[in-house]
């Protein structure tokens, strides 16, 4: 089996930069000869076919519902962002009558839809051997992010500075994650950048400080830059403005992950029973 990791990137409410990083974190790992597969599971709300221009006729959707293969809906734009890993990219269907049909999903529909989930896993692993999948999830306890949650091998939370967004992060942690026992690790987003002026020292500690208000692991913080909040969602940063010191940020961001997963890998290997003689 294929070792690739699928990773949910998640967050408690909406604004936290949850899709810039999800796009550009793939667009990184492409950019370093990784496979890697962005899905847009962001249903109510999809963005990312502002960023890739959708020309085919199924979308995210349609695979979910079983109107189509995985296939059908995936388009690969390795050429066009000049990657050497392969970018695929499977949309979310963006009209308001799409909106509107998920906002409407019960719960067999949804049942559905994560086994579907289940099985683009297991193509985009291992018939296509995928090393990186990122599914960037609608926020909250949606029912589409709660399957994003459940069908990932880890979730990267994006919380912001705000208190609420801290306090949902928290309970989203214990009532969601904990739960469904999954690893998960967060990026602080939107920092002030007075907080992170000596860098090592104060990113130390904030990491040792959320690390307790969390309990679970803070990969980075990432301060407010503004021309990154005025940059048009079309330019993907870490492609168009690599020298650019958010697009540096997540450059390590993307090395931390991957010695994560081949952490978490090494882990679960040791943790396999024995076959007995």
């Amino acid at each position: 089996m294929n070792p690739g990791a699928v990773l949910a990137v998640h967050s408690y409410k909406g604004g936290t930069g949850k899709t810039m990083i999800s796009m550009n974190l793939a667009a990184i790992l492409a950019k370093q000869g990784k496979n890697v597969c962005l899905i847009d599971l962001d249903l109510r709300a999809p963005s990312l076919s502002t960023t890739f221009a959708a020309d085919g006729k199924y979308w995210i959707n349609d695979f979910l519902s079983g109107k189509c293969e995985p296939t059908d809906m995936l388009k690969d734009f390795s050429n066009e962002k000049s990657t050497d890993g392969r970018l695929l990219v499977g949309l979310a269907n963006p009209s308001m009558d799409a909106i509107r049909e998920i906002v409407t999903n019960d719960k067999r529909r949804e049942m559905e839809a994560l086994r579907r989930l289940f099985s683009l896993k297991e193509f985009l692993l291992n018939n296509l051997a995928s090393d990186y999948v990122l599914i960037d999830t609608s926020p909250g306890l949606s029912y589409a992010s709660i399957n994003a949650v459940t069908a990932s091998d880890l979730v990267l939370v994006v919380s912001t500075w705000d208190a609420s967004d801290i306090t949902g992060t928290q309970n989203m942690i214990g009532e969601l994650y904990d739960l469904l026992e999954k690893r998960a690790i967060v990026i602080m987003n939107k920092i002030p950048e007075q907080l992170i002026v000596d860098e090592k020292k104060k990113k130390g500690e904030l990491g040792n400080r959320f690390k307790n208000v969390f309990k679970i692991p803070v990969l980075d913080f990432l301060p407010c830059h503004c021309d990154v909040l005025r940059q048009e969602r079309a330019t993907i940063m870490a492609l168009d403005r690599p020298d650019h010191p958010f697009s540096k940020s997540l450059v390590e961001i993307a090395e931390k992950l991957e010695w994560v997963w081949h952490m978490r890998r090494k882990l679960l290997s040791y943790r396999k029973p024995r076959r007995k003689h």
